[in-house]
């Protein structure tokens, strides 16, 4: 039993088909079929059920799945506490974010200054859904992931970096611009532009709609917030935001914001990492430069800039 081999396993096990396992990770299905006999005469039975559509685990492949991750993990902790000994120019960091609007802003310079302490360490940053990224933890595919809060995953430890509350916004020239609060139903009731599902955010929203007995009538659904406040800015619709993130544009008269009645939503955003998983220098230092940042973000919102 070998760690490609392993490997291999999973991504079938995820992907459902062994093309699709292949192609995540990067050798051809014959080579993948090849490793994955292989391992299936190891273990001296059949691990998958082949169908014309998707393969099906056995039980045996079932049982194996759970070691399989615990083993590639734990492959994948010795190997950078190993290069940890060679010193900062082998580190290692995968970054995942959820937040577009923390990708532009700060991750850039955070990097930058990560980059100049650790010259030669690789860094990586993808982006998906909070739910996407606490999964790819999970299986070891990223280290550390800015997502929304709360994770409801036990192995996952979360450390809170920020806090928003939630807002409805339109267009200065909505007809009920000069309002505080609005309603659940009147909310529901208007031309809804949204975050995509998939996000704590817009899970809290629908369970608030929920919870008020009324069906939003969403007429868009987009994965930056940046795109939907432009949306509304532009009278196509009515938006979610947080009250800090979009407090610029409010001064700038772009946008008006409504409390909304009978909701006390926030939007927490924090770092996760693996419970109990090896944490590296890199990885140490790279948190310290996150929480300095939303520091000096915090004061910079307090200021109106």
């Amino acid at each position: 039993m070998e760690i490609r081999q392993l490997k291999a396993f999973l991504a079938i096990a995820e992907a459902k088909t062994f093309t699709a396992g292949a192609r995540k990770v990067n050798i051809t299905q014959a080579a993948i079929s090849m490793q994955i006999r292989q391992l299936e005469e190891s273990v001296g039975l059949p691990l998958f059920t082949r169908t014309p559509r998707r393969v099906i685990m056995t039980e045996a492949g079932e049982l194996l799945l759970h070691r399989a991750r615990k083993i590639i993990r734990e492959h994948s902790t010795a190997l950078a506490e190993i290069a940890e000994i060679a010193g900062a120019e082998h580190g290692r960091l995968r970054i995942g974010s959820a937040s577009a609007t923390f990708a532009t802003l700060q991750l850039p310079s955070i990097l930058e200054s990560l980059k100049n302490k650790f010259p030669n360490a690789q860094i990586t940053v993808s982006s998906g859904t909070s739910q996407i990224l606490v999964d790819k933890i999970m299986h070891g595919e990223i280290d550390v992931a800015f997502v929304s809060l709360p994770v409801q995953t036990s192995n996952v430890q979360t450390d809170l970096l920020f806090s928003d509350e939630i807002v409805a916004i339109a267009s200065p020239k909505h007809a009920l611009a000069n309002e505080k609060f609005i309603s659940a139903a009147q909310l529901a009731g208007e031309q809804l532009i949204l975050g995509e599902k998939g996000g704590n955010t817009r899970r809290m929203i629908d369970d608030f709609f929920a919870a008020a007995n009324v069906r939003p009538n969403v007429v868009m659904e987009l994965s930056r917030q940046e795109a939907v406040n432009k949306m509304v800015e532009n009278k196509m619709g009515v938006g979610i935001a947080g009250a800090k993130s979009i407090a610029r544009e409010i001064r700038e008269k772009k946008l008006v914001s409504w409390l909304i009645e009978g909701a006390e939503l926030k939007w927490d955003l924090g770092l996760a990492k693996l419970r109990g998983g090896y944490f590296s220098p890199i990885a140490k230092e790279f948190v310290l430069f996150c929480k300095d940042s939303f520091k000096e973000r915090e004061k910079e919102l307090r200021a109106g800039k």
